[in-house]
């Protein structure tokens, strides 16, 4: 199999306190509002539902945030476990988490966020709220590669048990964030378009400013 036989099913872009699925505008808020402000009122809008979001970090909440709406209502929800991965990345890594984590050792250090203090937590929680238990990795880098991002999860689909993959970025820093969330699939469904950076790019930058 090659990388045409991978496509990509679905986005989920959360920028400028906007939600946008598959291009389509489904939600936004005045891009003053305040970023944690933000996320509990996509929390209320789309689920409610799922009280440990409220304990988690602002990476991990918005991860969490968009993996929900990309994949609501898709067959992936269905499919075996072990099947179904996830490759992320950001610039970040969990620097916005431990600043705050570091705030509070002068004090009395605080154990919810340490928690937070590694990148890859974000996948954690998506994997435990689906149960996921395919191959997944966190990457680090200064911008959105998507050479990697394309590449990188077209191997695992093609050479592993996978079936779908979540890839994509999920950055914060302060009030800064940017999530853009990608469903791969050997199924063609959904957006149907061959997985290439190429697609990748296009489907990050649309709207981006």
């Amino acid at each position: 199999m090659n990388s045409e036989e991978v496509y990509i099913t679905g986005s989920c872009i959360l920028r400028h306190n906007s939600i946008r699925l598959n291009g389509d505008l489904l939600w936004e808020t005045n891009r003053e509002t305040d970023l944690q402000e933000w996320l509990r009122a996509g929390y209320d809008r789309f689920f409610g539902q799922y009280p440990k979001f409220h304990k988690m970090d602002a990476l991990s909440k918005l991860g969490w945030l968009a993996a929900e709406i990309l994949l609501k209502d898709t067959p992936v929800l269905s499919l075996p476990p072990e099947t179904v991965g996830m490759v992320l990345s950001n610039r970040s890594g969990s620097l916005d988490t431990d600043l705050r984590y570091y705030a509070t050792v002068k004090d009395i250090a605080s154990p919810a966020l340490f928690v937070y203090t590694l990148p890859n937590i974000v996948m954690g929680e998506i994997c435990i709220r689906h149960g996921f238990k395919g191959e997944n990795t966190f990457f680090v880098s200064e911008t959105f590669d998507t050479e990697l991002m394309s590449s990188y999860p077209a191997q695992l689909l093609t050479n592993t048990p996978l079936q779908a993959c979540l890839c994509g970025w999920v950055e914060v820093m302060d009030q800064q964030y940017e999530v853009a969330l990608f469903l791969l699939e050997k199924e063609k469904r959904g957006l149907a378009q061959p997985l290439t950076a190429a697609a990748l790019d296009a489907l990050y930058q649309k709207n981006k400013y």
